[in-house]
């Protein structure tokens, strides 16, 4: 496949806050609506990887959109919450750690991405997406944004999505089965994670039998 060409911004051209400007841009080239979307989970031990994809009102965006990962779990659920009553569309998708294996967690990652922007109740017209590359299969136009949770609030509240959502899975994944505690290090690989998979070996369905250390 080949890889879409990134928009690769200088690292000091990222505004210090995502902003609506990507989305604006395409708006006034006719395409529109825009829907961001992203991934959580690509690098845990165990696992879903998650996507979602976010089309924003434009006269009603959430307060304090940012990189899901530069903000705590309390700031997330407050933006999840907002995002759900204020977006235009939302939707979530993601591929279980058996998905993961029987490709890889490049392919994987962006097989949930498709799936996400493929569920939105609202089509749109242009699909931002955060990394190097363009989910293939989207229905509309795509671009591939690098580090685009930083730079487009539509991703931004993308990524945010991706994150609670998973993050939800995986606490229920340890309150169901509590020697590897999930519910705390959501499948990366700790020093908890990595002692209870010593000791317990991985969990079936749950643990990525492609990584390390459970390739061989």
């Amino acid at each position: 496949m080949s890889r879409a060409r990134p928009d690769s911004p200088l690292l000091f051209d990222l505004p210090i806050r995502p902003d609506f400007s990507l989305e604006k841009a395409a708006r006034r080239d006719g395409f529109w609506p825009v829907a961001g979307t992203d991934e959580a989970g690509r690098g845990p031990l165990a696992g879903p990887v998650a996507a979602a994809a976010v089309i924003l009102d434009p006269d009603d965006i959430p307060e304090g959109l940012d990189d899901s990962k530069r903000l705590d779990a309390a700031a997330r659920e407050s933006a999840f919450a907002d995002i759900l009553a204020r977006a235009r569309a939302v939707s979530f998708a993601s591929l279980c750690a058996g998905s993961i294996d029987a490709g890889d967690i490049r392919k994987a990652s962006l097989e949930a991405m498709r799936r996400a922007v493929a569920c939105l109740s609202a089509r749109p017209l242009m699909v931002l997406a955060d990394g190097r590359d363009v989910p293939p299969g989207l229905p509309c136009h795509g671009r591939a944004v690098v580090k685009g949770d930083q730079r487009s609030q539509s991703i931004a509240a993308a990524s945010i999505v991706a994150k609670v959502m998973r993050d939800r899975m995986m606490a229920h994944a340890g309150g169901c089965d509590g020697r590897y505690g999930f519910e705390i290090h959501m499948g990366y690989a700790t020093a908890r994670h990595r002692s209870a998979i010593g000791e317990h070996g991985p969990a079936p369905r749950l643990h990525r039998l492609s990584f390390a250390p459970f390739r061989r």
